[in-house]
């Protein structure tokens, strides 16, 4: 199948597509491993599009045991530009109540235990991330949501904990007082390596719960977080049904140059094997 050009990560509570008809499903393998589950290939919107569950069929693995590489890597290969991903978030402001959505503009990294990058043996390069979301893709998705019926924030600070466990309160207060918007476990390393990966990336974030700094409110558990997101999947589909009929078949944004200016290293000074694993990111700025 030719011509796949978009991409959906589902996290927690979306493991499939409704809608999609699906053409066959690929089991990848990549230098960094392999990607969380096989990937759905078909047509969605009269797109032909990859899916892909973030934690793997059955929800099997936690957010720092995802192999974001593998993941990003493989749907490079497949000629992915554009990656949606759907992700649950705790609330940290409370204007952003839970059953909403939030299409972020920024994102905090406060994970300690994750493989950032693609370049970290042999070749060196310095990506531009000072706005890590596509601000293209996260203007159609926002429109997708709106014209889907859903409650949607344009905008805000996505903190990515190391997980998987809750936030206590103390930490929950000290993140809203740096200004954080919304909370969850997995946008860290993936936007990083989507843009290492010269695609473009935007995050559908459903909002599940106040975390545990709302006093009023139940501290959040995973059954609140299911709860939620049981209801907002035909949302999430419908939105995103909606933004792939709005998507231009061509990107005018800056995403698919990312690595122009970014390697530092001499090409005759990249080990051959080095050459060969990033082939499929860095052939064209080195040929």
């Amino acid at each position: 199948m030719a011509d796949v050009r978009v991409a959906i990560i589902g996290g927690s509570g979306l493991y499939s597509m409704d809608g999609l008809r699906v053409l066959e499903q690929r089991e990848l393998d990549t230098p960094f491993g392999a990607p969380s589950a096989p990937i759905v290939l078909g047509e969605l919107q009269d797109r032909q599009v990859a899916f892909l569950a973030r934690h793997g069929l059955g929800h099997r693995f936690a957010p720092s045991q995802v192999n974001y590489r593998a993941n990003i890597f493989a749907l490079k290969t497949l000629g992915v530009e554009r990656i949606i991903s759907v992700s649950a978030c705790g609330s940290l402001r409370k204007d952003y109540a839970p059953g909403s959505v939030v299409i972020p503009d920024q994102v905090f990294d406060f994970t300690r235990d994750r493989p950032r990058s693609f370049f970290d043996q042999g070749l060196v390069a310095h990506v531009g991330v000072a706005d890590p979301f596509c601000p293209d893709l996260s203007r159609t998705l926002a429109d997708g949501l709106i014209a889907a019926g859903g409650t949607v924030h344009a905008g805000g600070t996505f903190i990515t904990i190391e997980g998987p466990r809750f936030s206590t309160r103390a930490e929950a207060n000290a993140f809203r007082a740096w200004g954080m918007s919304i909370i969850g476990m997995t946008t860290c390393p993936e936007a990083f390596l989507a843009r290492e990966a010269e695609m473009c990336y935007a995050v559908m974030a459903h909002v599940t719960d106040y975390d545990v700094w709302h006093l009023s409110e139940q501290p959040v558990t995973v059954e609140m977080v299911i709860r939620t997101l049981r209801g907002n999947t035909q949302l999430a589909q419908a939105a995103i049904a909606e933004a792939l009929a709005r998507l231009p078949d061509q990107r005018s944004c800056s995403c698919g140059h990312a690595l122009k200016d970014a390697i530092l290293t001499a090409r005759d000074s990249i080990p051959p094997e080095t050459l060969t694993k990033l082939a499929p990111l860095v052939q064209r700025h080195l040929s």
